[in-house]
């Protein structure tokens, strides 16, 4: 019953000590030397409850050296019994398939050694407490104390049955820290074991045995403290992929060599162009400090657990990029960080970092990748800021916007400069410039003026299409006089012998615009031409109701424009 209970138990220890997706040999040594602490204890209070029950059946009467111990080496074959299955099930679990490494019989036999410990202490506790509660104090005592002496980072814990958890791969497995360690463990067993059975014969020859076991021990524990702790062992020959990038492992964790390229490739193309690109993925120790050549980038792998390669990838990402002392410098490595491990883009606690999320949502994947070859040496030293993310993009087009949109400042009491129009006042109806300039004849004054063009003191900026307007209707053959005082036109208007000349209104016709007709640049009334009157025609020319010839108003309203634009328009 003991030799089963004790199978389940080291199998169920070891198997929990197993590092998952590992097929190597050491695995294997260090998984049946880890369920010591669950077998351990156990055979302890076995041992503890055989003893209690021996102690009270003797009844005090004198036993000899054979007697004394014959029942406590049957307890430890029992135990041996139960490891020995234990190791034979787990060495056909890993025989099934290929294993990396060598299998260490030292290893077997100080595991072994470590179980003849705590059946030693269990048996000689229960002799000397034979109490009922004993056996479950033995159990609880040893589990304390190996425990603790095993998590010291003392030189104590060499002298525990077990070995440092968790496991790396790359920390060597050394034969000869067994033997030691196996020589301390059996030379204190013997030592507690005969110094009892010396203290219940009262043979000095048993114990001088116990004194030869104490020398043995104290030299096990003196050459284990003089070797230096396991160091990593001197190469690995990696078990290597090659497509699409070189990912390069332990060869016991070759069986993840497929998911661990996978969530690398998409890694090593994001940041392909930037000082941080590479081609290589090498699994490392923890502690290994050694520099890597150009392009190999070492990851840590503990296990081949569900998620290893997504947490070996999110662990090489996060230190790509040093920690951010500041919420909002934060943010923004954070939304880099999660578009390189392929996750959706954090919204952060601020404002700024959600807009800064929404705009690097909306670039390709390739102006991301441009992205980070621009800014990867602020990336990486933490002095990203909202200008990395279109912040003065967005506030230069609001600002152009906002100029577009506020009204020129009104000017007032003076003199704008020629050809430009004051806010607010009137453009004119019509929608468009040429709606009105008109089509000859709509939208003209009695002063020949366009309707809604501007009063005395205002200034107006002609449009072009006003200033050079066609009539709808046939223009004149001949160009009018201008008015006395005024230079004629240029010699490519025609002859001056042909110019036509226009009457102004007589008496008592409506005149132009304020107290006159069209004034000169002088500000003076110009002249009315010598022998003509409102009977004058020219022959086809349209005339208005009034009898003047349209074409003269039409120079009249030329005129006044170019004053208006030279800056000589009379004051009204």
């Amino acid at each position: 019953m003991a030799v089963a209970v004790l199978l389940v138990l080291g199998v169920v220890a070891a198997w929990s000590v197993l590092i998952p997706g590992v097929s190597a040999w050491e695995n294997l040594i260090v998984a049946l030397i880890g369920s010591l602490r669950i077998t351990g204890p156990v055979a302890a209070a076995f041992a503890a409850w055989v003893a209690v029950r021996r102690r009270r059946a003797t009844g005090g009467r004198a036993l000899t050296t054979w007697q004394a111990v014959r029942a406590p080496l049957a307890i430890l074959v029992v135990v041996m019994g139960s490891y020995t299955a234990t190791v034979l099930v787990l060495a056909v679990k890993t025989m099934l398939s290929e294993q990396a490494g060598r299998l260490l019989p030292s290893g077997l036999i100080m595991g072994l050694s470590g179980l003849a410990l705590y059946v030693t202490i269990g048996w000689v506790t229960g002799w000397l407490l034979p109490w009922t509660i004993t056996p479950a104090l033995a159990g609880l005592g040893c589990y304390a104390l190996f425990s603790w002496l095993a998590d010291g980072s003392t030189w104590a814990d060499r002298l525990a049955p077990a070995t440092r958890e968790p496991y790396d791969l790359f920390q060597g497995l050394s034969a000869a820290a067994f033997t030691d360690q196996t020589l301390w463990l059996l030379g204190v067993s013997a030592a507690l074991l005969l110094g009892w059975a010396a203290i219940v014969t009262r043979q000095a020859l048993v114990l001088a045995a116990a004194l030869l076991a104490v020398l043995a021990a104290g030299t096990g524990v003196a050459r284990l403290l003089s070797e230096p702790k396991p160091i990593a062992i001197q190469r690995v020959v990696y078990s290597c992929q090659e497509w699409p990038i070189m990912v390069c492992v332990h060869p016991g964790m070759r069986t993840g060599l497929d998911e661990l390229g996978s969530a690398f490739v998409k890694i090593a193309s994001r940041l392909a162009g930037t000082p941080g690109e590479f081609s290589r993925v090498e699994q490392r120790p923890r502690r290994d400090d050694a520099v890597l050549p150009p392009g190999v980038v070492p990851v840590h792998v503990d296990d081949l657990s569900a998620g290893f390669a997504d947490r070996a990838a999110d662990e090489f990402v996060e230190g790509l990029a040093e920690e951010c002392e500041g919420t909002v410098a934060d943010g923004y490595r954070d939304i880099v960080t999660a578009w390189l491990r392929g996750e959706p883009l954090p919204g952060g606690p601020l404002p700024e970092h959600q807009y800064a999320a929404a705009w690097f949502s909306g670039l390709t994947e390739a102006q991301r990748r441009g992205w980070l070859r621009l800014y990867y040496s602020d990336f990486t030293g933490c002095r990203l800021q909202s200008t990395h993310f279109g912040a003065q993009t967005a506030q230069s087009e609001q600002t152009r916007r906002s100029q577009q949109e506020t009204p020129e400042p009104r000017e007032t009491g003076s003199r704008q400069s020629p050809g430009t129009r004051r806010t607010g006042e009137p453009k004119g109806r019509g929608g468009s410039a040429r709606e009105r300039a008109g089509d000859g004849t709509s939208g003209l004054g009695r002063t020949g003026l366009a309707e809604g063009a501007p009063r005395a003191g205002q200034l107006y900026q002609a449009p072009e299409d006003v200033l050079f307007a066609r009539p709808a209707v046939s223009p004149a053959p001949e160009a009018p006089a201008p008015p006395h005082g005024r230079r004629g036109p240029a010699p490519e208007d025609g002859p001056s012998g042909d110019r036509p000349r226009h009457e102004g209104p007589g008496n008592g016709e409506p005149r132009g615009r304020g107290d006159g007709g069209p004034r000169d640049h002088h500000g003076g009334r110009s002249r009315q031409p010598a022998g003509g009157g409102t009977g004058d025609r020219h022959g086809g020319e349209p005339h208005r109701a009034d009898g003047s010839p349209l074409g003269s108003v039409r120079d009249a309203l030329r005129w006044r424009l170019r004053d208006a634009a030279s800056g000589h328009l009379p004051r009204r």
